[in-house]
C-alpha cells in the first residue's frame, strides 16, 4: 500500500478521529476546520491506504497496517514523513 509511510500528521489525527468514530461535523470541530476540508482529508487518507473503499475500510486498514493501536492511538511507522 503505497503511501503509507507519507502520511502527514493531521492525516494521523483524521484517522485516530475516524477510528473514534466522529462525525464529519465533530471532526472539522475537533481540529478547527471546515467539513470541505475534512472530506478532502478522508480522500486523500483512502487513496493513501491503498484506496480505502470508505471510511470504515481506512481505519481497518490503519489497524491492519499499525497506524493505529487499540484505542484508537495513532503509531508512528519507522520511515513516516512529518
Amino acid at each position: 500500500m503505497a503511501g503509507m509511510n507519507q502520511l502527514s500528521e493531521r492525516q494521523h489525527q483524521v484517522l485516530a478521529l475516524l477510528a473514534d468514530g466522529h462525525t464529519d461535523a465533530e471532526l472539522a470541530a475537533a481540529l478547527h476546520i471546515s467539513i470541505a476540508t475534512v472530506h478532502r482529508h478522508i480522500e486523500d487518507l483512502r487513496h493513501r491506504l491503498g484506496g480505502a473503499r470508505n471510511r470504515a475500510h481506512a481505519v481497518a486498514l490503519g489497524y491492519r497496517v499499525g497506524l493505529l493501536a487499540p484505542g484508537g492511538r495513532v503509531t508512528q511507522p519507522k520511515g513516516a514523513i512529518y
